[in-house]
């Protein structure tokens, strides 16, 4: 697997949440042998016992099941070992999400935008409206969500600062899942340097945000930028799928960029059914645009 990478022209990877602990030995020895460098890993990896598919949700720190939470605690910790254990200076992390008995308080907008796909760009009131009375509901509900995931990272901050692991809170795309995309910057500031924790960017997600009417993307770099640590890179196509090709889509790149710095982690992030094509393509068009960071700075 990781020659295949090596032989496409990467140096370096990211080792999702879709490794098995079959393919351990492999992964193992082609660090050993340089075949690649890992930049960074993303909870839980590898996968906990059991579980067989990329399942990167499927303990959460948010839960209000103890059980569930210490085994988040557990995984996320045996998981910041690996990723020490292979090099990796970051680890990519989700954060939970606000659980509903019945029915989430997001299906009435997004009934709305199936029906009225031009209601964000056309800034119709209705939807509007639809969009603050969830958020309404949302804020309402998640306080203990929201208290426990932060308790959640306050326990392992210490045992990634001790394995040299820096943790990357990542924006989510759906709109029940945590943080609140506007809550990033305080959940960031209680968590002051050296706090081996920051701001992960999906530009993929921060995209269907927005076209949710959300967010604004280019606001949301610039509320996080003091604390971005990477980014994963992808783009969405005209039907709303993520993780495609970069620059066969309409996230707009050039401005994404301009928040990139030379610290930062970059990974492409396509989905298995990406083509090779595909996957050379948006290498180099992010080697374009890392070459533009460089004369910029």
């Amino acid at each position: 697997m990781l020659r295949e990478v090596a032989d496409l022209g990467f140096g370096s990877v990211e080792l999702s949440h879709g490794i098995r602990i079959t393919l351990l030995p492999g992964i193992l020895r082609a660090v050993e042998e340089g075949i690649v460098r890992v930049g960074s890993t993303h909870n839980f990896c590898p996968l906990p016992l059991g579980v067989s598919h990329a399942a990167p949700n499927f303990f959460q720190p948010s839960s209000p099941d103890g059980r569930e939470r210490d085994q988040w605690l557990r995984q996320t910790k045996k998981s910041i070992d690996f990723a020490a254990q292979v090099g990796a200076s970051a680890m990519v992390c989700h954060l939970g999400s606000v659980k509903y008995f019945w029915f989430e308080p997001s299906r009435h907008m997004a009934a709305y935008g199936k029906a009225h796909p031009e209601a964000v760009k056309l800034g119709d009131k209705a939807y509007r409206a639809l969009v603050d009375k969830a958020l309404v509901k949302l804020r309402k509900r998640m306080d203990p969500y929201w208290q426990r995931t932060q308790d959640s990272v306050r326990g392992v901050l210490d045992y990634a600062a001790e394995k040299g692991i820096r943790l990357g809170l990542e924006n989510r795309e759906r709109f029940e899942e945590l943080p609140v995309d506007a809550d990033f910057p305080s959940l960031l500031a209680g968590m002051p340097p050296p706090a081996s924790v920051g701001y992960w960017h999906d530009t993929g997600h921060a995209h269907l945000k927005e076209g949710m009417g959300l967010i604004d993307h280019r606001g949301q770099l610039e509320a996080n930028a003091a604390r971005q640590i990477g980014f994963h890179i992808h783009d969405v196509d005209s039907e709303g799928r993520d993780h495609q090709p970069i620059g066969s889509g309409s996230i707009d790149f050039d401005m994404v960029s301009k928040f990139w710095r030379p610290e930062h982690l970059f990974v492409i992030e396509l989905s298995p059914r990406a083509s090779v094509e595909g996957v050379l393509a948006s290498k180099a068009r992010v080697e374009a645009l890392l070459a533009g960071m460089a004369s910029r700075t």
